[in-house]
């Protein structure tokens, strides 16, 4: 039982931009964004699923069966596996849903990666509770 992750998981979520749309004739489409295993390595460890949709079409329908995966050149490094999704674009941004458990605290700098930031937003306001890590911050000795 986990009541911890029953209050928290469908409150978060995480926002990627596109980068990249890669179509390979029958086998699948991949879309590729500026995360993945470094900031949710859920699916890669035990196969978590997740919903995703595109933000800034979310009213569009969801007509394309793509991979999501990440930016780390890893074959573990997807986020959800061939689910539907409106038609993706570079720029476009990425809003995978219920990802409040346990992405955030098992990020890692795998990589050199940073970690993204975490904002809350309530009531349309929205507000920092962790930064983004900068290289900076990677390189410091007494961090």
């Amino acid at each position: 039982m986990e009541p911890g992750r029953s209050i928290v998981a469908n409150a978060g979520v995480t926002l990627y931009t596109v980068g990249t749309v890669k179509h390979i004739p029958n086998v699948r489409t991949y879309v590729a964004v500026d995360g993945g295993m470094t900031d949710n390595i859920r699916t890669a460890l035990y196969d978590a699923h997740y919903e995703p949709v595109i933000a800034n079409k979310a009213d569009l329908p969801r007509d394309n069966v793509v991979t999501i995966a990440g930016k780390h050149c890893e074959s573990g490094d997807v986020i959800v596996v061939d689910t539907p999704l409106q038609t993706a674009e570079p720029g476009d941004t990425l809003c995978v849903f219920a990802t409040g458990a346990y992405c955030q605290s098992m990020a890692s700098n795998y990589n050199k990666q940073v970690r993204p930031g975490v904002v809350f937003v309530s009531d349309g306001e929205a507000r920092l509770v962790v930064r983004r890590e900068t290289y900076e911050d990677l390189m410091r000795c007494d961090v």
